[in-house]
């Protein structure tokens, strides 16, 4: 598919997309977790992830920068202005002329509005805002719009999902379509949606971004990792939530 022209590049991305899992067939990550993992997720009281959130809201409320100004102020209360927000990224920038996700979109915020410095991938706090408004969408089915200006986009992002990659030359596609259900090092293999990101994974100890996994699921192939924030992963992450569509938001799920 690389040396396709665009025009071809996106027919084919939507064919390819086509033939995957169907959606009555979709199952979230949390269907294939075990008994105990899905106990923690469903109560909130128990769920580590939550630590996050109202870590989160404290840092919605909090003003900052040289603007001296909160989230709050802008938006007022995270309950109303941002249900269905996290169901929506990523979502195209028309001043970037790309998409971007939402933990860059928290940070433009803090940069542009706020005059703040922007917070460092992976770190406590910007963990901690993208999980407080994700959790705002939970339940709510995911809509990624892929219209015209996000098309290119979604067809990189598809023809990442099959690419070969690495020394084990393996694509996403080849665990999470063709082999999902089985097991991989005595896990099983979900089909790789991401409903619920930032989630806490046990294996981790901790919160994590998707594009956390990503890298973790390239560096297992022994590919070179995306950095942070860059087009192919965010592509990756529309492609994803795309493939995703109309599954429910779950922030923030618990992983094995």
């Amino acid at each position: 598919m690389r040396g396709l022209p665009l025009p071809a590049l996106i027919v084919a991305a939507m064919a390819t997309a086509a033939a995957e899992t169907a959606p009555e067939a979709q199952r979230s990550g949390y269907d294939f977790a075990g008994r105990e993992i899905r106990a923690m997720q469903d109560d909130d009281t128990t769920n580590p992830g939550m630590l996050w959130v109202m870590q989160g809201e404290t840092l919605w409320a909090k003003k900052t920068g040289a603007a001296d100004r909160s989230c709050a102020d802008c938006h007022g209360d995270a309950r109303i202005s941002m249900k269905g927000a996290a169901a929506r990224y990523p979502a195209f920038d028309a001043a970037l002329d790309r998409p971007v996700d939402l933990e860059q979109r928290i940070n433009q915020c803090r940069t542009e509005r706020q005059h703040a410095q922007s917070l460092a991938w992976e770190s406590e706090d910007l963990l901690a805002l993208t999980a407080f408004v994700a959790h705002q969408s939970r339940g709510v089915p995911i809509a990624v719009r892929t219209d015209e200006q996000l098309r290119p986009f979604f067809a990189l992002g598809n023809e990442l999902f099959h690419r070969r990659e690495g020394q084990l030359n393996l694509s996403c596609s080849q665990c999470h379509d063709d082999n999902w259900g089985k097991r991989l090092a005595g896990s099983v293999i979900p089909q790789g949606h991401p409903t619920g990101y930032p989630l806490y994974r046990l294996e981790w100890q901790s919160l994590g971004s998707l594009q956390r996994r990503l890298r973790n699921c390239m560096i297992g192939v022994r590919a070179a990792p995306y950095e942070y924030s860059a087009p192919e992963a965010v592509a990756l992450e529309l492609y994803l939530m795309e493939r995703a569509s109309g599954m429910p938001i779950e922030t923030p799920a618990v992983r094995p």
